[in-house]
């Protein structure tokens, strides 16, 4: 197995003498430090910490939240480099998780770990061993305002990009902007934009190692070649100053109806009925071509692990509150109710006023068969931000379709393992 290695080794011997920070700052109580990116439940998650301190009072939950439009990669690495290692934090799969294999603790014996869907379990896996619990299942896709669709007198939802730009042009006569873009951060981009070029590829995983080994490249690529067009059209489509639009802002965009579409997935239901809690929202493809059929898909993934730290002095805490998150009424009530999770659990089960509108239609896609893969866990580490820098400057105009693309294929030599 191909083993990335963290740069500078993260300082090994420095932060193995340290340890994993002070578990033992609170009188009798031990501490567990907990460091996970998902701002859309630091509220909620605080709540449950509170639910589960009170039921075990010799244990307190320290939980940093860094995500949003901060690095969270680059902050956990800072982190650990700095002696500080949290004992349960949030990783991807497959690159991520070869890349911390050093310090995660095999988990293949938990209570949950039976109950992990399939479709969660892969990435997560090394020789049969399982070394992370998967927070949930998320899609993402083209969010639609119904209100606004109806206004501007769209009564077929596109399923092709020729329909998605007819859809387009009727939002604009009504005064609608279509798109709301928040291209100032590197994920929408780096991660969920372009990913529709990778999952649409015939066999993504050989797409990718094409890539590495050569045999494979982004410029002489048909479905690149499509899938800038969908590009080009949300922005031509879109709000003003996408670079300088970010993911909060892009959200608030479009839960106050002043965007017809934006791209994002069902993670947002809790920020947009905060906002406009009686809006009605629906899902629609990301299409790169003329083929209805093959365009009605939505992306289905794992968004991230929880893991344990291997070297934590308090690792069997650790493992009790992970297990207690996914086995305890209250925890399960959190995943569905309170965070709006698509479970990746069988033991848990959400119901259509759990999950939210968005949850339930993702939930729908999933059970039909009718997914796309999620790929930027398998590129190498850190080409997502690289894809995002230049497809920002192809968007600014700093660079034409056929330099982004040569772009893309620089940075991917430079950054892969051969």
């Amino acid at each position: 197995m191909r083993r990335w290695k963290l740069g500078l080794v993260l300082l090994m011997t420095a932060v193995l003498a340290s340890g994993c920070g002070s578990n033992n700052d609170n009188g009798d109580k031990k501490t567990v430090h907990i460091f996970q990116f998902k701002v859309e439940i630091s509220d909620a998650l605080n709540r449950l910490k509170a639910e589960y301190e009170k039921e075990h009072p010799d244990i307190k939950l320290d939980i940093q939240t860094v995500g949003g439009g901060s690095d969270y990669g680059a902050s956990l690495k800072a982190k650990v480099a700095s002696g500080e290692e949290p004992d349960i934090f949030t990783i991807g799969g497959y690159v991520e998780r070869d890349m911390w294999m050093d310090y995660l603790e095999d988990l293949s014996d938990q209570p949950w770990a039976k109950e992990v869907k399939d479709v969660a379990r892969e990435q997560m896996t090394v020789d049969g061993k399982l070394y992370g619990m998967p927070m949930n299942l998320e899609g993402y896709g083209f969010m639609y305002n119904k209100d606004l669709f109806a206004k501007a007198g769209i009564t077929k939802l596109p399923m092709t990009i020729s329909e998605l730009e007819e859809a387009c042009k009727k939002l604009k006569t009504a005064g609608i902007t279509p798109f709301a873009d928040g291209y100032q951060d590197w994920f929408v981009l780096g991660n969920h934009n372009i990913n529709v070029a990778f999952a649409q590829q015939k066999d993504p995983a050989a797409f990718i190692q094409g890539l590495t080994d050569g045999t494979e490249k982004f410029a002489d690529n048909e479905v690149f070649q499509k899938w800038t067009r969908l590009l080009d059209m949300t922005v031509k489509y879109g709000n003003s100053n996408p670079l300088s639009t970010d993911y909060n802002t892009q959200v608030t965009l479009f839960a106050t109806g002043k965007a017809a579409m934006m791209q994002q997935g069902n993670w947002t239901q809790v920020q947009v009925d905060g906002i406009n809690p009686d809006l009605k929202m629906g899902f629609l493809p990301m299409p790169i071509d003329d083929t209805a059929e093959d365009n009605d898909k939505l992306y289905v993934g794992v968004p991230s692990n929880w893991v344990v730290n291997k070297n934590s002095p308090v690792k069997q805490e650790a493992k009790d509150f992970l297990n207690w998150m996914v086995s305890s009424d209250i925890g399960k009530q959190y995943i569905t109710k309170e965070f709006k999770f698509i479970p990746a659990m069988n033991n848990i089960k959400g119901t259509e006023e759990d999950l939210g509108s968005l949850g339930v239609e993702i939930q729908k896609y999933a059970d039909a068969g009718k997914t796309l893969t999620w790929n930027w866990t398998r590129l190498p580490n850190g080409m997502p931000q690289e894809l995002s820098s230049s497809m920002q400057a192809y968007i600014g105009g700093k660079l034409t379709k056929e330099e982004m693309l040569e772009q893309f294929q620089e940075n991917w030599d430079n950054l892969s393992v051969k």
